[in-house]
């Protein structure tokens, strides 16, 4: 079941990319809720964390075809998971099991399973584990935040 308050810091924004027109305005998150255990936390058999991510695009005003489709992603882009087309509703629930990870949201010709990607990448964010990163490239007198960019 779906937490209807999720904490706002496990909150994934999900920044527009401009590549799609009628997207650059549009609200989209993702929520990172801990999966139900009996045992108060769910883990995977190497020792994951196991979560519960719901994907949500608000007002967007993209009206052509095709299908916005969820993805996760290491943050060297050498794995990548399906998790399907956002419903009627423009939202996905779906479960991660890794500790770092990117959301992608694309739009797609097709809703069906692939191994990677198509179209354009139409929203991206970093979990808040993959924002500890450490500061090698950045200069001291860098102006422009991670978070601009997504991650």
């Amino acid at each position: 079941m779906v937490d209807p308050d999720p904490p706002a810091y496990y909150r994934i924004p999900l920044v527009p990319t401009g590549r799609v027109p009628g997207t650059a305005r549009t609200v989209a998150f993702g929520d990172v809720l801990f999966a139900s255990s009996p045992f108060g936390v769910a883990v995977t058999a190497d020792g994951n964390y196991s979560y519960e991510l719901q994907l949500t695009v608000e007002r967007s005003g993209y009206k052509g075809p095709g299908h916005f489709v969820g993805w996760l992603a290491t943050s060297d882009l050498k794995q990548v998971k399906w998790l399907g087309p956002l419903g009627d509703d423009n939202s996905l629930s779906s479960t991660v099991e890794w500790n770092k990870f990117l959301v992608i949201v694309t739009l797609e010709e097709s809703d069906q399973p692939a191994n990677r990607w198509q179209g354009p990448v139409v929203f991206r964010g970093l979990s808040r584990s993959g924002l500890m990163h450490t500061m090698a490239g950045h200069g001291p007198f860098s102006r422009e935040p991670c978070a601009t960019f997504g991650y």
